[in-house]
């Protein structure tokens, strides 16, 4: 009888140790990540492909004619505005410029000698006019004298007009004097070189191509009916094209200008937008293609929660909420995805924390740490 009140605790111990060690698990606390359910600005966009468009570029020609002396840049050196491109022979130009120097110099001398004979001759006049009451009067010698004042004032501007003429040749001579050398008209890099040394320009000739690299817009074409929403001073966001592989990070852009010509057969209209980026830190080119994110709709207050938290079991999407130190399932509608995120129709407010890592072994009401 005593075996058998033995044997039957002992039955007892086993199956209480049984149960114990089967629902220790389910207490055990977990690990996971978490993230909070946050209210956000939703803002629908629309893709459109646009290009960089280099505010100024071009062809920089020459101003005169002449043989080619020497060249100063190649394609892909980096100018500054004002630095030498090219060189022309200026012997013979430097020479008129001197001769033009001589001569408004002639012009000048002989101008004050017209003026000296001017004033001589005034003076002349102004005695015999004093003399009307003396007996050594002579009317006739007063009205010679009148001419030969009229006579000198002709001569006097006579060299006057020559010595404008004089300094305006050597002002037109020291010009092309100057535009012997081919100079940069604004900042970029040499895309293209059409000559070199002893090629013979003439007035007009392309000598390189240059781009200003560091002034670029975006250009696209936007579909009619979604110009409304773009109006000068809009803010947009664009994203430059993948490099090995790997996205850009969005980057700021605002609305220049809308221009007011359709194309008929795609029924677009280019909208130029401007950027401030610098070309040698995000390697920028002239016709580099992006893609703007262009406003839809109008901005509203959306509740959203990590893509990582959602599960989706029998056709249903649930998340796993932090209540107490435990995870709670909640059944939940989703809208459209923002990012990495989903907007939340109905099942969560913002504040709330849910399960974005670990979720897939959790049960309901399981205690977990975070």
């Amino acid at each position: 009888m005593a075996d058998l009140k033995n044997t039957h605790f002992f039955s007892v111990f086993l199956l209480s140790f049984f149960f114990i060690t089967s629902a220790a698990p389910a207490q055990q606390e977990i690990k996971v990540g978490v993230d909070q359910v946050k209210n956000e600005v939703l803002k629908q966009t629309l893709p459109v492909i646009g290009r960089l468009i280099a505010t100024r570029a071009g062809v920089i020609a020459a101003r005169i004619s002449g043989p080619i002396e020497e060249m100063k840049v190649r394609v892909g050196d980096r100018v500054e505005q004002g630095d030498v491109i090219a060189l022309l022979v200026n012997n013979s130009l430097d020479w008129r410029y001197q001769l033009t120097q001589a001569e408004a110099s002639e012009a000048k001398a002989a101008m004050g000698k017209a003026k000296s004979i001017f004033d001589l001759r005034s003076q002349e006049l102004r005695r015999l006019k004093r003399l009307k009451k003396s007996a050594a009067f002579s009317q006739a010698r007063l009205e010679d004298k009148n001419l030969e004042v009229a006579s000198a004032r002709s001569a006097l501007a006579e060299t006057k007009a020559s010595l404008i003429r004089s300094r305006a040749n050597q002002k037109l001579a020291e010009i092309n004097l100057y535009n012997a050398k081919i100079r940069a008209p604004f900042p970029g890099v040499v895309s293209k070189r059409y000559i070199d040394v002893g090629a013979y320009v003439n007035v007009g000739s392309a000598v390189v191509d240059l781009i200003d690299d560091e002034n670029l817009e975006i250009e696209a074409s936007v579909p009619t009916k979604r110009v409304s929403g773009l109006t000068p001073g809009t803010n947009i966001s664009f994203q430059l094209g993948t490099t090995n592989g790997q996205k850009h990070s969005r980057l700021p852009a605002s609305v220049r200008a809308v221009v007011p010509d359709e194309n008929p057969l795609t029924r677009t209209r280019t909208v130029r937008f401007t950027i401030n980026l610098s070309a040698q830190e995000h390697n920028l080119a002239a016709n580099q293609s992006v893609v703007l994110a262009i406003p839809v709709g109008k901005e509203q207050d959306v509740v959203s929660v990590h893509k990582d938290a959602v599960i989706n079991r029998k056709g249903k999407n649930i998340v796993f909420v932090v209540e107490s130190g435990a995870a709670n399932i909640r059944t939940i509608k989703l809208g459209e995805s923002i990012g990495t995120r989903f907007v939340v129709m109905d099942g969560l407010q913002a504040g709330d924390v849910v399960v974005v890592r670990g979720n897939e072994r959790l049960r309901p009401g399981q205690r977990i740490k975070y």
